[in-house]
C-alpha cells in the first residue's frame, strides 16, 4: 500500500513505514533512546531526503518517548529534577542547532555533514561503550566477582564534581554542580537539531559515566528530556526550514509508541552491562554502514562539461 508524501516527494509503502517506527520505538524503551540515531539513517537509505529526513524523526522521537517515559514512570525510574535541569541545556542547544542546519543546508551541505556526524559520533560512542560494558558481561558468565565501585558509572567523584553550583538530585543520589547536566542538555539539543535524534546514544552513557547515575533511573530521564527537546525541535524545523512532512510523521509515531511500551516491558529484565552492551552493537553497526557509504563508489557516476551550443 503506497502513499504520498507531500513534502518528501516522494511515494512510500505504509507498512514498511509502520514496521521502521514500531522497531525504533522498541529501541527507546528498551535503551532510553530516542531512536533517532537508526531511524534518520533509515529513512535516507529509503531515499528521503536528508533535510525532511531530519525534520521530521525529531517529531516521532517525541511520541515513542513520551510512550516510553509513562512506562518508566509507573516503575520509579524517572529523575524528574535531572530532566529539568537537563531539558533547560537542551533548549539553548536546539535553538543553536537550527540556526545552524539552515546555514548548511543554504549551503548545500548539510548530507555531508549529518552523514559525518553519524560515523564520528557513533563510532566514538559505541567503541567507548562496548569496551566498558564487555568486562562486565563476561564476568557474569564466568562467574567472576562483581565490579568494584570504581569500575562502575555511578558512584565514582572526579575533579568534575568539584564545579560549583552544586544541586542535589535525591532519586539519582547525587550532590553534582548543575553546570554539569546543563552541559550535556546543551550538547544534545544541537545534535537533535543537525541530525534529526534524540540524542540518547550520546545522553545515556554521559549521564551514567560523566553523571554518575545509576543505569536503570537514567533511562527513564532520558527519555524524559528528549520529550521536550525534540519537541522544540520540531516547532522550530518546522517553521524555519519547513522540513517537516505531517504524514510520514504520523505513521512513524503510530509504530513508535507501541513498540516503546513493548521495550519498557523487556528494559526491566535485563541488566545495566546487557543494556550497554546491546547499545553499543547498534550504535555501531549503524556507524559501519554509514562509513561504508560514504568512501563505495555510487552507482551512478556524473560528469561536468560545459554546453556545447
Amino acid at each position: 500500500m503506497q502513499i504520498y508524501l507531500p513534502i518528501a516527494e516522494m511515494s512510500v509503502n505504509v507498512f514498511v513505514i509502520l514496521a521502521m517506527g514500531g522497531g525504533v520505538g522498541f529501541l527507546s524503551g528498551l535503551f532510553g533512546v530516542g531512536g533517532g540515531f537508526l531511524m534518520t539513517p533509515l529513512l535516507i537509505f529509503m531515499g528521503v531526503p536528508p533535510a525532511v529526513a531530519v525534520g521530521t524523526e525529531a517529531n516521532q522521537i517525541v511520541a515513542s518517548s513520551v510512550s516510553g517515559v509513562l512506562a518508566h514512570m509507573r516503575r520509579g525510574n524517572v529523575d524528574l529534577k535531572m530532566g529539568v535541569v537537563l531539558t533547560v541545556g537542551g533548549f539553548a542547544g536546539s535553538g543553536l542547532g537550527v540556526w545552524l542546519f539552515s546555514i548548511l543546508r543554504g549551503l548545500g551541505q548539510v548530507e555531508l555533514v549529518i552523514s559525518l556526524s553519524y560515523v564520528l559520533f557513533l563510532g566514538v560512542i559505541g567503541g567507548l561503550m562496548l569496551w566498558e560494558s564487555l568486562p562486565g558481561v563476561m564476568r557474569k558468565r564466568t562467574g567472576a566477582g562483581p565490579a568494584t565501585p570504581q569500575a562502575r558509572g555511578a558512584g565514582r567523584h572526579t575533579w568534575i564534581h568539584g564545579l560549583p553550583f552544586k544541586m542535589r538530585f535525591h532519586k539519582s543520589k547525587l550532590y553534582i554542580s548543575a553546570i554539569l547536566p546543563l552541559a550535556v542538555g546543551f550538547l544534545v539539543g544541537i545534535l537533535a537539531a543537525i541530525m534529526g535524534v534524540g540524542g540518547g546514544f550520546i545522553m545515556v552513557p554521559a549521564m551514567i559515566y560523566l553523571l554518575g547515575m545509576p543505569t536503570q533511573v537514567v533511562i527513564g530521564t532520558s527519555l524524559f528530556q528528549i520529550i521536550f527537546v525534540t519537541a522544540n525541535t520540531t516547532f522550530l524545523q518546522a517553521t524555519i526550514n519547513q522540513t517537516v512532512d505531517a504524514i510520514l510523521a504520523i505513521l512513524l509515531l503510530v509504530g513508535g509508541v507501541i513498540g516503546a511500551q513493548i521495550g519498557a516491558r523487556f528494559a526491566v529484565k535485563l541488566k545495566g552491562e546487557q543494556l550497554r552492551s546491546l547499545l553499543a552493537l547498534i550504535v555501531l553497526g549503524v556507524a559501519i554502514r554509514l562509513a561504508f557509504d560514504l568512501v563505495i563508489t555510487p552507482g551512478e557516476l556524473f560528469s561536468v562539461a560545459a554546453e556545447v551550443k
